[in-house]
C-alpha cells in the first residue's frame, strides 16, 4: 500500500526526527479510540534516542534487527543512528505493524532511513509485515529460532481476553487476564541470538503480581538484565498521549553478566543525565524463587529498606495469619444489598467497602451513592459473608494521587453486634487461621503496613495501584513479638497519626540507618 505523504524533509534530516514527525502527523488523523484499541503509544524522540544509545557494539559488521509493533519505526531509526558508528556493512530489518492506516507513514520512514544509510555506505534492507507478531512467532517458543542481533520495541499495551488466539498459543505463560506486552517480551527471548540484545520500553507492572508469575519465571530464566531505566514521573513518558503509566526501559541479553545498571530520571528533560548505580542481580531478583519479583530501588534509602526486609525470615503465614480478598462482588450481589436498615423481617449485616477504610480507621456506615452499607443474611448470601472477628482491612487499590500504596486499618468484632459482616471485593482482609487476631496484633499489623518503611519496600517492586493478597503473602515481616509490641505501644499512647506510626515502627525495627538517610 503506497501513499505519498506531503511531509517536509531533506536528505540530512535524521531518520528518528523524521519518524517522529510522521508519528505526530499520523496521530492527528486518527481518534483516541483508534489508538487505544490498537494499544498505540508513540515513542518520543528523547526516549527512542536514549534506547538506541544503550545498545552496545555489534559482534559483526552485518547485523539483523527486529522491531515488533514498529509504528513509524522511530526505535529502529534511533538504534541504527547509534550502530552506524561501528563501521557496519549491512543491516537487515524485520518490522511488524498491524495498523494498515499507519502503513504509508511507516513505509515513508523506512524509505528515508534506507536513503540515509546508503549515503553512509551501509546497505539497508527491510521486510515490513502486517501479520500478527505473536501468532507468527509463537512457534519460536518451542523451536528457538535465534535470528536477531537486536530486538527493540515499544509494544502495544492492552489486556487480552481469555479466549484470544494468542492467549491459547502461549497458555503456559498465562494466569488471569494477560497484557499483550508480556507476550512480546516472551516471544522475543527465543528470537534473540546468544550474543544479541533485547531493548524494550514497557509498563512496570510485570515486576510483581501473580498474573505475571509464569512470565517472570520464564523471562528471567532465559534473559539476564543488563540495564534498567526508571522514570520517577508517571505523566512525562508518554505525555503527548496523556498516559499515566509507570514505565521502564530494559536491556537484556543471554550472556552470564550478573551486574545490572539501574538508571533513573525524573522524566524526559533529564533523561540524558540520569543517576546510575550498579547492582548485583541477586540484589534485585531472587532467581531461586518461583515468583522472581523484581525490586527496583532508586535511592539509598530504598536500598537500605530492601536489605532490611531481606534480613527477616518470617511471612504472615508463619504466624498462622493469612490474607484473602473480600468475597462480596457487588455487581453479582445486588439483590442482597440494601441502602437502609430494615425491620426485623429482613436480617442485615454491615458491608465494608474500600471507602470505609482509611489509615488506622474502619468507619461504618458511610453512605455513598451505589455503595450499599448492608447485605442481607440468607442461606444463599451466607457463603459470601465473613464471621465477625478481629481483622485487618487493607485496600486492594490506591488512587494515583494517594501518598501511600498501602492503606490498612484494624477492625474489631466489637464494632458490630452482627454475627457476620460483608467485605467487598476491593478490600483484602487479614485474619488468624485458627482462632482470632489479638487486638494488639491487628493494630500492629495495620501500623506496620501503613508505615513509611513498608510502603517504600512495596513501591520498589509494585508498579501499579493494585495491592494483591499474593504480594502481601510473600512480603517478609518482623517477628510476631515486634508486631505485638508495636500494637501495644500505639494502643497505650492512643495516637495513630502517620508521624507516630513511623516513629514507633522505626524504633522497634531498630534501623537508625534508615532515619539517617531521610
Amino acid at each position: 500500500m503506497q501513499t505519498t505523504l506531503d511531509i517536509e524533509k531533506n536528505k540530512d534530516t535524521l531518520p528518528s526526527k523524521f519518524a517522529d514527525i510522521l508519528g505526530v502527523k499520523y496521530t492527528s488523523t486518527v481518534s483516541k479510540e483508534h489508538k487505544k484499541g490498537k494499544g498505540q503509544f508513540f515513542t518520543p524522540t528523547e526516549i527512542s534516542n536514549f534506547m538506541g544509545s544503550i545498545a552496545t557494539e555489534p559482534n559483526s559488521r552485518d547485523i539483523s534487527i527486529l522491531d515488533p509493533g514498529c509504528g513509524t519505526a522511530i526505535l529502529t531509526c534511533s538504534l541504527i543512528e547509534k550502530l552506524i558508528e561501528f563501521d557496519l556493512n549491512s543491516i537487515q530489518l524485520v518490522a511488524y505493524e498491524t495498523d494498515i492506516t499507519l502503513f504509508p507513514y511507516t513505509e515513508q520512514s523506512l524509505q528515508h532511513l534506507k536513503q540515509w544509510t546508503k549515503e553512509r555506505g551501509v546497505k539497508f534492507s527491510y521486510t515490513l509485515l502486517t501479520s500478527d507478531f505473536i501468532e507468527d512467532m509463537a512457534k519460536s517458543m518451542e523451536n528457538h529460532i535465534e535470528t536477531f542481533d537486536y530486538i527493540i520495541s515499544n509494544p502495544p499495551y492492552f489486556k487480552l481476553a481469555k479466549d484470544d488466539k494468542r492467549v491459547k498459543l502461549l497458555q503456559n505463560l498465562v494466569k488471569g487476564q494477560p497484557n499483550i506486552y508480556s507476550f512480546f517480551l516472551a516471544v522475543s527471548v527465543n528470537l534473540l541470538k546468544n550474543d544479541g540484545e533485547l531493548i524494550y520500553i514497557v509498563p512496570r507492572s510485570f515486576a510483581s503480581g501473580q498474573y505475571f508469575n509464569s512470565f517472570r519465571d520464564y523471562f528471567f530464566s532465559n534473559i539476564n538484565l543488563n540495564f534498567i531505566h526508571l522514570f520517577k514521573s508517571r505523566s512525562e513518558t508518554f505525555d503527548r498521549d496523556n498516559v499515566l503509566q509507570e514505565t521502564l526501559i530494559l536491556k537484556g541479553s543471554k550472556d552470564n553478566i550478573t551486574e545490572v545498571i539501574v538508571s533513573t530520571s525524573e522524566g524526559l528533560k533529564d533523561i540524558q543525565e540520569p543517576i546510575q548505580k550498579t547492582f548485583d542481580v541477586s540484589d534485585l531478583i531472587d532467581l531461586n524463587s518461583k515468583a522472581k519479583i523484581l525490586h527496583l530501588p532508586t535511592t539509598e534509602y530504598e536500598e537500605n529498606v530492601i536489605h532490611l526486609f531481606k534480613s527477616w525470615n518470617n511471612k504472615l503465614i508463619d504466624f498462622g495469619i493469612q490474607i484473602s480478598t473480600g468475597p462480596v462482588v457487588s455487581f453479582r450481589s445486588r439483590e442482597f444489598l440494601f441502602d437502609n436498615y430494615q425491620n426485623s423481617t429482613v436480617f442485615l449485616a454491615p458491608l465494608y467497602w474500600l471507602h470505609n477504610v482509611t489509615k488506622m480507621k474502619a468507619e461504618w456506615p458511610i453512605f455513598v451513592s451505589n455503595k450499599s452499607q448492608y447485605i442481607n443474611k440468607t442461606k444463599v448470601s451466607k457463603k459470601m459473608l465473613t464471621v465477625n472477628k478481629n481483622y485487618v482491612f487493607l485496600r486492594r487499590f490506591s488512587s494515583k494521587d494517594d501518598k501511600s500504596r498501602l492503606i490498612a486499618s484494624p477492625y474489631f468484632s466489637r464494632f458490630n453486634d452482627s454475627d457476620f459482616i460483608g467485605i467487598e471485593n476491593k478490600l483484602n482482609y487479614i485474619y488468624r487461621l485458627d482462632g482470632e487476631l489479638q487486638e494488639n496484633e491487628a493494630v500492629g499489623i495495620s501500623a506496620i503496613l501503613n508505615s513509611k518503611v513498608f510502603d517504600t519496600y512495596f513501591r520498589t517492586f509494585n508498579g501499579n495501584v493494585n495491592v494483591s493478597a499474593t504480594e502481601i503473602r510473600l512480603m517478609p515481616f518482623p517477628t510476631i513479638e515486634v508486631i505485638r509490641e508495636v500494637g501495644n505501644t500505639l494502643i497505650e499512647q492512643n495516637d495513630f497519626s502517620q508521624e507516630k506510626i513511623d516513629s514507633i515502627v522505626n524504633q522497634w525495627l531498630e534501623q537508625n540507618i534508615l532515619a539517617n538517610n531521610e
